[in-house]
């Protein structure tokens, strides 16, 4: 995250992610910019709460671009749906996260985070790193359309981010990402851990937050391609029916 201002000594960012989602869920927004290279309106800024303060990102609904193949005002949504995916998982890969009015009407607003500058980010999404397989089958879970190098964040503590995941959860397979480097790969034993829970929660508490944001077809798919991921064992492989790559990659 951006540093605070010299003049906000008496304000300070959240600590753990409690503090951020309450940070983000009642902070007032104050705009300062649009991020000119994203394709639906994706606008920054200053959030404060009480002594909470932080930057953010905040796409409006009534900003999001008319897609083809995703209905329409549905991807901040699916921004929220990945987010508590990625919190049920317990990897962290989606920064806090949340949906509520802002002020260009309802939208996600999340967490900003600044990559580590020190990171060749080309080089790195090469790397056999265990977060960046993480998110794979992260991405694999939610069925990530978009998962560029430059939706890959990673932290000066080591953590990495996954941002932009307003065109996941089809129903019809659409996997394009950078990280096929484990593709037919057997999966590591603490993801199949992972898969195991998230497959429970799904049928649980998890399912029924997600039919707040997605179809009850989206629901079923995402059960569907976890129950998948445990039959196989095995990181997924490029269908050839999608481009497996992102486009433009980063």
């Amino acid at each position: 995250m951006s540093e605070l201002p010299a003049e906000a000594s008496d304000l300070r960012p959240p600590t753990d992610d409690a503090e951020a989602h309450e940070l983000l869920t009642h902070g007032v927004i104050d705009l300062e910019g649009r991020m000119l290279d994203a394709s639906n309106v994706t606008l920054v800024g200053a959030i404060r709460h009480g002594e909470l303060a932080a930057e953010c990102v905040y796409k409006p609904v009534a900003g999001e671009r008319p897609l083809w193949d995703f209905p329409d005002g549905t991807l901040a949504g699916r921004e929220i749906s990945a987010f508590l995916v990625s919190d049920a998982t317990g990897w962290r890969v989606v920064p806090p996260t949340v949906l509520r009015e802002g002020p260009f009407g309802p939208g996600m607003v999340q967490l900003w985070m600044d990559c580590d500058p020190e990171i060749d980010l080309a080089a790195f999404v090469r790397r056999d790193d265990p977060a960046l397989r993480r998110m794979a089958v992260f991405d694999a879970v939610v069925n990530n359309a978009d998962r560029k190098g430059g939706h890959i964040i990673p932290m000066p503590d080591g953590h990495v981010y996954g941002v932009d995941h307003g065109i996941c959860f089809s129903v019809d397979p659409k996997l394009r990402t950078l990280l096929w480097r484990w593709a037919g790969s057997r999966l590591p034993a603490e993801a199949l851990e992972v898969l195991e829970r998230l497959g429970d929660d799904l049928r649980g508490d998890l399912g029924e937050q997600l039919h707040e944001h997605l179809t009850r077809a989206e629901v079923r798919c995402t059960q569907r391609r976890v129950a998948e991921l445990l039959r196989s064992g095995r990181h997924p492989e490029p269908s050839g029916d999608w481009p497996a790559l992102p486009w433009p990659p980063f």
